[in-house]
């Protein structure tokens, strides 16, 4: 999962478990909604946007 909030970029791999509020805390925008947009790329699950990001991802 990769997070974008504004310039700072943040990626948690599952397989390290992160906690629930970790990722909470990371996913959801200042209303206490999911921060958007949000897509799924094949396993990868991105969360806001970030240009450089994106172009990484989808290629």
């Amino acid at each position: 999962m990769i997070v974008a909030r504004g310039k700072k970029v943040v990626t948690f791999k599952m397989a390290d478990k992160p906690g629930d509020d970790e990722l909470a805390a990371a996913m959801l925008g200042p209303t206490g909604n999911l921060r958007a947009p949000t897509i799924r790329a094949g396993k990868t699950v991105l969360v806001g946007f970030s240009e450089e990001v994106y172009a990484e991802a989808l290629g």
